[in-house]
């Protein structure tokens, strides 16, 4: 698990500032995970189950598999451009 937070940009540290920071990459890390599973069910299953009722039948599963994985692919498309043009804004402060 370190390993992981600490590839994302949450590793440990003793500076106040950088532990600051990561907690507040952490909550905007959760926040955006909450979002993304809020509007994955809202646009999925609206447009999977149209009358909803006691169990999804195998067609109504198959929508919504389907849509879940084109909606996180697309996700995590724009997060990885996004990221990519704020590490590209962070290196141009970085050499002004």
């Amino acid at each position: 698990m370190d390993s992981i937070s600490n590839s994302l940009g949450f590793g440990s540290s003793t500076d106040p500032k950088s532990t600051i920071m990561n907690q507040v990459r952490q909550e905007a890390a959760v926040t955006n995970a909450r979002q993304l599973i809020e509007k994955l069910n809202e646009h999925c299953f609206e447009k999977c189950v149209p009358k909803p009722g006691s169990s999804l039948s195998r067609g109504e599963e198959t929508c919504f598999t389907q849509c879940m994985e084109k909606y996180m692919a697309a996700w995590n498309t724009v997060s990885r451009q996004y990221i990519a043009r704020i590490q590209q804004e962070q290196g141009r402060m970085g050499t002004i």
